[in-house]
């Protein structure tokens, strides 16, 4: 696995300043597609009462040994460690995973979601975490490795949205982009004082278009939950 540089780390040294000063800069984020916008660094360290409710609806479906995908602060493996649950934090940034453990995440790696090995009940993609998936075109590669990490009776909780309200005009009329490209398909850059990313691919899927690809790989797709702004919490399971 490629190691993570400082600079190319703006979301880990955007955690790791809120862990050691509890402030932190603009953690800031474009796409080609919208204005500049950023993430507040201190909702990353939410505790599960003011985590939003399909995420603390993900919490509390957990079962067995479980993986917190894209885990950032740790803070949703934390609450699972407090339950007694066998969590294990996942990130590809070493600032994070340094934070986690500073934290007091007991079972913490620096690992691509899509190299990882092992075998876990439940596996945690909140946070629209499935975004790493980046595009359509690579959910079959999604699912492949999914049938080797998800224990047999396994689930799978993510979340995301449905962002074709941003394309939606006043009268109620979707215009989606002229491109090829299906239009939850993004690619974004983050910011963290002198610390920039590479622009990187993340997908927002609605739900129809997840139980589709799911389908088409063998897995069922169930909606657990929906949010107030487009968000949905699925629970992914093999057929």
């Amino acid at each position: 696995m490629n190691k993570i540089n400082d600079t190319k780390d703006p979301m880990g040294r955007a955690i790791a300043d809120y862990h050691s000063k509890g402030v932190a800069d603009r953690l800031r984020v474009f796409s080609p597609m919208f204005e500049e916008d950023e993430i507040p660094v201190q909702t990353l360290f939410r505790e599960y009462d003011d985590i939003p409710e399909i995420e603390r609806a993900a919490l509390d479906m957990v079962s067995g040994k479980t993986l917190d995908v894209g885990a950032g602060s740790g803070c949703h493996s934390l609450v699972l460690q407090q339950r007694g649950v066998d969590v294990t934090a996942v990130d590809i940034s070493p600032l994070s995973v340094k934070t986690m453990k500073e934290r007091g995440v007991k079972q913490v790696e620096e690992q691509d979601f899509f190299k990882l090995e092992g075998q876990y009940d439940t596996i945690l993609m909140l946070m629209n975490g499935i975004g790493i998936v980046g595009t359509l075109e690579r959910m079959p590669e999604f699912f492949r490795h999914l049938d080797k990490i998800l224990a047999p009776g396994g689930q799978l909780l993510c979340d995301s949205s449905d962002i074709s309200y941003v394309f939606e005009d006043e009268d109620g009329i979707i215009d989606y982009p002229d491109t090829d490209s299906y239009y939850g398909e993004l690619t974004y850059r983050m910011q963290y004082k002198d610390s920039v990313s590479d622009a990187f691919p993340w997908l927002y899927i609605d739900a129809a278009t997840l139980e589709q690809k799911a389908s088409e790989n063998g897995y069922a797709v169930e909606v657990v939950s929906q949010g107030n702004h487009y968000d949905y919490l699925a629970r992914i399971t093999k057929r």
